[in-house]
């Protein structure tokens, strides 16, 4: 429990933490005109415009990552223009995963900046007005100064959600350790490792007893996951009779049809029964009457 972080773990939360600091530095520019714009301005078209800044919280964030992909791949409109005119190119880089983050997170921080520039006393900048200060002179001196606190929260709560950020970011930069390769994406590694998946008792019909909402207090019936419990020794032995077995079996492994292979390796092996292949030492459930389908 006391071991330190390994150079991989290290490294994911290393580049977690540059990701999520410049996906902030990439959108805070334009989230602050976009609340500006929203909030002061009168145009046509100012709903669309707030639609579209609001797009990314109601679209998957793997939608998002291909719209990027489409937009700024080697192929798009925009990457290459970026290629030929700078030689920028932003799929699977770190920049392209910023990019990504700064996508996702960039509605979060226009709505904290927006909720605080509404709060500003417009008395004030016509005072400012009033004493020959201009529009940039007083949006600098009065009124940014008043909004300080929603762009500070704006800041955070972005930053805080590009640290999670998945899906955008799988798709359009990949999965690329010490590029792309976030806590997340990290994590998610990780979690296909065989190892964690034994851990977490990685046989099929432990997971699919767990998703069935069918509880079976007693250690996996077929071994498969290495669990040992005080009722470990009445699972079912490879030579009773078949019809036993179907019924000591869980209840959600009945009803998806499953075939039991208990000595078939590390791994309980469950397939269809419509891709069954008969082979010697299988409790075939559906021989066995169970009748489910």
């Amino acid at each position: 429990m006391n071991d330190p972080l390994s150079a991989a773990e290290l490294d994911a939360l290393r580049l977690s933490l540059e990701v999520a600091a410049r996906s902030v530095a990439i959108s805070l520019p334009p989230a602050v005109l976009a609340a500006w714009l929203l909030t002061r301005a009168r145009f046509p078209g100012r709903m669309l415009l707030d639609a579209f800044v609001h797009l990314p919280l109601v679209l998957p964030p793997v939608a998002v990552g291909y719209a990027l992909l489409l937009l700024f791949g080697a192929h798009g409109p925009l990457g290459a223009w970026l290629r030929e005119r700078f030689g920028i190119a932003l799929p699977f880089t770190t920049g392209g995963a910023a990019l990504a983050t700064a996508v996702m997170t960039f509605p979060l921080m226009v709505r904290a900046i927006r909720v605080s520039l509404e709060n500003v006393d417009r008395g004030l900048e016509e005072a400012a007005r009033t004493l020959g200060a201009h529009a940039l002179d007083r949006f600098v001196s009065v009124t940014l100064p008043l909004m300080l606190p929603g762009i500070l929260a704006g800041v955070v709560t972005a930053f805080a959600a590009g640290l999670g950020e998945f899906g955008a970011v799988i798709t359009f930069g990949a999965n690329i350790p010490g590029v792309t390769r976030t806590l997340p994406l990290a994590l998610y590694t990780a979690m296909q490792s065989p190892a964690v998946m034994r851990w977490r008792c990685g046989s099929r019909c432990c997971r699919l007893r767990l998703a069935s909402g069918d509880f079976w207090p007693r250690s996996c019936w077929c071994g498969a996951c290495g669990a040992t419990s005080a009722a470990s020794a009445r699972r079912p032995s490879p030579d009773a009779h078949p019809l036993r077995i179907a019924q000591q079996a869980p209840t959600g492994l009945r009803a998806a049809g499953g075939i039991c292979r208990a000595h078939s390796g590390s791994h309980c092996a469950l397939r269809p029964l419509r891709q069954r292949q008969d082979h010697p030492g299988q409790h075939d459930l559906r021989a066995a009457g169970a009748g489910y389908r």
